[in-house]
């Protein structure tokens, strides 16, 4: 998962995407870059670490121009490398730098036609890269004369012909403007906003409408599934269907987990949502312990706490805040390394005893993945002086791997993979686990869009709505993904002294975008 945004502006540009990069940055913690364009001139800085680290003021000096793009990297593959930091960038045609959030399934198939048939270069082994220059190569086939937009659609079409997958992509075309669109199903989320200034219309695009709220912007609408925007230098804006809806399927996990709690993401509200998930699973806690002896719900921070405000309220049990986060450790979903996940968790959360002593808690979480957070705080619960500690996640079983952008992909590593819930909740240490239904789940989400009837809900039902994802598939990602496999690429990594530069054989397994 990857945070992208895109403005083009009637003043330098620089200090917005930055704030707007600030904002998106619990979609990524591995890598920030900007590119921007100065009359012409690329001006460009990214690298590995935190927005606040990779960009000094020397950085954002040089970072001049009216129009440019931002990108915020967590890697699928779990690797570091800052070859791999987007934007991308390609001088022909045109120049173009490209950052993309998603996932693309035929990566390598689309890796081998660029190299053979389109006769374009290839530097690393990402999905972005290929993305990029599938785009690059289809504009260059409209001709080498003026950029219209109608050249701009024509090669979005080409785009969606070619790839598979899940993706949102912003381009910045040197010298002409910013280019923006969404894979057919709608699965990964990207926005539009425009604000006043100085009575001259500027215009954002980007992952989550908070990037647009710290900026000042007006929500304008959502990309929608296939579409493309065109917003030319002078801030004229185009739009065109180019590929027919093959659905309106966002990732219901960006509900769950990734989103910030502030944002509007297919003019659904992720709090109202978060809200009902909590609703619901209170609704189920009493179905299934109508006598139940909880006296407290506290939930894990932060993206739980939401749902288990709403958990308590429908309850009509204490709501406490029981544990007290270090906001300067990185969220662990997303660490690469099962070890270093479960060193991050105590660094992370410390208990407050009195909240536990003797109780029946009940502990929230918007999910349990790994398992290995969830056995963690059971256990630090317990040693806080919990009676009885119970255990509820705002969603289903997490069973099977994601492969639209999401580091779910090794079905082994995953706790509810193969294990009944009672069995998960003896892995983890709890005296009761419940989990969200899917149903539920589902019309908890979709209650302010009847638009949207369904959503991309793989990692719990295993139907991935792209299709085309076979059982060879998902073995060659699982080979490529696990936690061994990510550990082995970064030993290799620190013993060439920290570098990646070789392509398909050094770089990561396709799909790091």
């Amino acid at each position: 998962m990857c945070g992208i945004v895109g403005i083009v502006g009637t003043k330098p540009v620089n200090r917005s995407i930055y704030d707007a990069l600030i904002v998106l940055q619990h979609r990524g913690q591995d890598a920030a870059g900007i590119m921007t364009d100065d009359n012409g001139t690329l001006c460009q800085r990214k690298d590995n670490g935190l927005v606040q680290d990779v960009f000094q003021q020397s950085h954002m000096l040089a970072l001049a121009g009216k129009i440019g793009i931002g990108h915020v990297r967590y890697p699928t593959a779990g690797m570091s490398s800052s070859d791999e930091a987007q934007p991308f960038y390609v001088n022909s045609p045109y120049g173009i730098c490209l950052g993309h959030n998603g996932n693309l399934t035929n990566t390598e198939e689309l890796q081998a036609l660029l190299v053979k048939q389109d006769k374009r270069h290839l530097n690393t082994g990402s999905d972005t890269e290929a993305l990029l220059n599938v785009f690059a190569h289809e504009l260059q086939r409209q001709g080498n004369g003026s950029l219209v937009p109608e050249a701009v659609f024509n090669a979005v079409r080409g785009v969606h012909e070619r790839c598979n997958g899940g993706y949102a992509v912003i381009a910045m075309i040197m010298g002409h403007g910013i280019v923006a669109f969404r894979d057919p199903h709608g699965i990964r989320p990207i926005i539009l906003g425009k604000r006043e200034a100085g009575g001259e219309v500027e215009h954002i695009i980007a992952s989550e409408s908070v990037a647009l709220d710290a900026l000042g912007f007006d929500i304008v609408r959502d990309i929608a599934p296939g579409e493309a925007i065109f917003i030319e230098q002078d801030g004229t804006l185009h739009s065109q269907q180019c590929s027919e809806q093959r659905g309106y399927t966002p990732c219901i996990f960006e509900y769950v987990y990734f989103a910030r709690p502030d944002s509007i993401i297919d003019r659904i509200s992720v709090y109202k949502s978060r809200m009902r998930m909590g609703e619901s699973l209170a609704e189920k806690i009493v179905r299934e312990q109508p006598n139940h002896d909880i006296d407290v719900v506290i939930p894990i921070p932060d993206s739980s706490r939401t749902s288990a405000l709403s958990v308590a309220q429908s309850l009509g049990v204490k709501y406490r805040e029981g544990f007290i986060k270090n906001r300067y450790i990185g969220r662990t979903f997303i660490m690469p390394g099962q070890e270093q996940r479960r060193k991050s968790v105590k660094r992370k959360l410390n208990a407050i005893d009195l909240e536990f002593r003797d109780k029946v808690v009940l502990l929230v979480d918007d999910s349990i993945v790994r398992g290995t957070t969830s056995q963690q705080i059971i256990e630090m619960a317990r040693e806080a002086g919990a009676r009885k500690v119970y255990f509820a996640s705002a969603s289903p079983p997490v069973r099977f791997p994601n492969v639209f952008g999401i580091d779910m992909p090794v079905s082994r590593e995953l706790v509810a993979f193969n294990r009944t819930e009672e069995e998960v909740s003896a892995y983890i240490g709890a005296d009761w686990l419940i989990y969200q239904d899917l149903r539920d789940l589902i019309r908890a989400v979709r209650y302010d869009n009847g638009e949207i009837k369904d959503f991309d809900t793989s990692c719990f039902s295993g139907e991935y709505v792209t299709g085309g994802i076979t059982t060879d598939y998902l073995r060659r990602i699982e080979i490529g993904r696990s936690d061994e496999a990510k550990q082995a690429r970064e030993a290799a990594r620190r013993r060439n002294g920290g570098g990646d530069k070789g392509g398909k054989e050094s770089g990561p397994p396709p799909g790091v975008g």
